[in-house]
């Protein structure tokens, strides 16, 4: 809404006298709101957001676009950075209600989407997707804010708004598994290296109840395990079963440390150095 003022001017025989002062009020056709469809951020993993434009005017509103800044933010007196990548084809444009033809999509440091028409007495729900690139914070506590402007010839100025995501407060856990050697003599000894790797700022920590299980096929006898470094003990560490190879560790005996994050005093890239963790089973075939 913008509130008008208006007043005249009356000359004669060299005299001016003014009127009284009008006032009345725009009311804005448009308005805009943004959603994010997401609890929370993590490296790597893909966010949508939703932009509801609702027309309130009984004629249609064209040629409307809208810009996300996709989160930039200012890192240095001359360095802004954009934590976040727009996912290619992302972009889908409902008219109340009603799927449209892919628009005009303009990726770069920000994403414009253009040529859209709002239907009068309306709405139009812009829905796209983004993922954090090495410029997200990574820390706990961090947040995305990113902000959407929407503009159009019809209207007398941009409007805007903006959706905040916090990163997420769990570990981000991953597991490989490798075997040496690759090659054994019947009745040799192999080894089985597990590796828990955790790109986090959270710790995996014993209340988290990690647990690896597997079921060695051909079944080891004669095991040995150790937890970084550290001789486990069966039954108080893990368990296992000789008749059907199946091995698991106990819950609240494996922890992850959080990762290290370092960001770039010039470029404003943050590196990860994974949190890890590793159990190896050795044992006869």
């Amino acid at each position: 809404m913008a509130i008008f003022y208006n007043r005249a001017t009356l000359s004669y025989n060299g005299n001016t006298t003014n009127s009284n002062i009008t006032s009345g009020e725009i009311i804005e056709a448009l308005s805009v709101t943004k959603s994010v469809l997401a609890d929370s951020y993590a490296e790597g993993e893909q966010i949508s957001y939703a932009v509801s434009i609702i027309n309130s005017s009984s004629s249609d509103i064209a040629n409307v676009s809208l810009t996300d800044n996709l989160g930039a933010y200012t890192f240095s007196e001359t360095q802004t950075l954009v934590p976040l990548d727009y996912v290619t084809g992302s972009v889908f444009v409902f008219s109340s209600g009603t799927l449209q033809p892919t628009p005009t999509v303009t990726p770069g440091d920000s994403l414009t989407v253009s040529g859209l028409t709002v239907p009068a007495n309306g709405n139009l729900l812009v829905i796209y997707s983004a993922v954090p690139n090495e410029f997200a914070p990574l820390d706990i506590g961090s947040t995305i804010t990113n902000t959407v402007t929407v503009d159009a010839p019809a209207i007398s100025s941009p409007l805007t708004a903006l959706a905040s995501l916090a990163i997420s407060d769990s570990p981000a856990l991953s597991i490989t598994k490798t075997l040496t050697p690759l090659s054994v003599e019947e009745n040799g000894r192999i080894t089985y290296t597990f590796v828990i790797e955790n790109t986090s700022a959270a710790p995996a920590e014993a209340a988290d109840n990690l647990i690896i299980t597997d079921t060695f096929d051909p079944i080891l006898s004669d095991i040995a395990v150790t937890y970084n470094g550290t001789a486990w003990a069966e039954t108080t560490n893990y368990t296992y079963s000789e008749t059907t190879g199946e091995f698991a560790t106990n819950a609240g005996q494996i922890t992850v440390p959080a990762a290290t994050m370092v960001q770039n005093p010039t470029t404003g890239e943050i590196s990860v150095t994974p949190g890890t963790s590793t159990v190896v089973v050795s044992g006869n075939i």
